[in-house]
């Protein structure tokens, strides 16, 4: 097989399997939205079932779900039969994953699943099977052909069930209202979780800001920025609003500037006014971009009165190893 062939064929399955996805699109109607909504409502889990290719399709499913805010999981129906069943319970909701609708592992678990009542989402390429007759809905993942020759080798129609599940998961997620707080709880070792990491999260509080006041002397405040190893400190005035930040770089500059009489000035008078800050909702991402943009490595937190609710160093952030 001459390389251009190689290339022609990688071409041919890729439109092959884009095509078989595209004709979902017109698929998904009513049966779609009732799947979601029973999804939607179920106080036990979701439980996912499928053969071979299919199986493993079903597997993808089901962690997609789980991560998603949907407790899922994939039991393989042939172990079924040999003790699996005291998984499912009587609210759980079943997907079962078979193009042909006649996958005999499923088929043989049919009365079981209809004599304790679960209900049933039947994804397959034949709506006149067993398995979608037994379904209360029917998800039709019908492909014109297969990619591969002889259309034997499960390809476009393993595509088009994995892409029907993930419309399905997006889908719940947004009905049930998952949130990316949500999101990033469920992925906390993840890089998608660490995308979504907020800035309350990292942000030192409390006892570990540095903070002085107006009028406190420059060598109180050097001992503050000292102390608390920020290269920075807050300054407020007497109501405790933040109205300067006195950094490592102002130091320089003021010493430059008063020499010894440093020491004797007052923090108002070597602060810089109206710092930069950020909402304690907005993203790491978001902070660590700021702070780039500006060359700065701290980012004051403010609360809606004005007053320091904390302070976020670039320390902070690049100890979540999200870049």
């Amino acid at each position: 097989m001459k390389r251009n062939e190689i290339i022609q064929t990688g071409k041919e399955v890729l439109s092959v399997e884009a095509k078989a996805v595209e004709s979902l699109v017109e698929k998904v109607g009513v049966s779609f939205a009732l799947a979601v909504e029973i999804l939607s409502k179920t106080k036990s889990r979701v439980i996912v079932t499928g053969m071979g290719k299919s199986g493993l399709i079903g597997r993808k499913i089901a962690a997609t779900l789980a991560s998603c805010g949907t407790p899922a999981m994939f039991i393989h129906p042939a172990e079924a039969g040999h003790g699996d069943l005291g998984m499912i319970l009587k609210e759980d909701v079943i997907i079962a994953i078979s193009y042909s609708g006649e996958t005999k592992e499923i088929v043989d678990l049919l009365d079981f699943i209809k004599r304790i009542g679960v209900k049933l989402i039947g994804i397959t390429g034949n709506k006149n099977s067993r398995i979608a007759k037994y379904s209360d809905i029917v998800l039709d993942s019908k492909v014109q052909r297969e990619a591969g020759p002889n259309n034997l080798v499960p390809t476009a129609s393993s595509t088009a069930a994995l892409a029907l599940g993930d419309a399905i998961a997006i889908a719940l997620m947004k009905k049930k209202g998952f949130s990316e707080k949500d999101f990033a709880l469920v992925h906390p070792k993840g890089e998608a979780g660490k995308k979504l990491i907020k800035v309350e999260n990292l942000m030192r509080r409390g006892k570990k800001i540095p903070i002085v006041e107006e009028d406190t002397l420059m060598q109180e405040a050097i001992e503050e920025i000292t102390q608390k190893k920020m290269g920075m400190t807050c300054v407020v005035d007497k109501d405790k609003k933040l109205v300067g930040v006195i950094t490592d770089g102002d130091l320089r500059r003021m010493l430059r500037k008063y020499k010894q009489d440093l020491f004797q000035k007052k923090a108002q008078e070597c602060m810089t006014q109206n710092p930069i800050t950020i909402d304690k909702k907005n993203l790491a991402t978001e902070a660590l971009n700021l702070m780039e943009k500006k060359k700065i490595t701290s980012l004051v937190i403010k609360n809606k009165t004005g007053k320091v609710s904390g302070v976020v160093h670039l320390h902070d952030l690049w100890r979540t190893e999200m870049f």
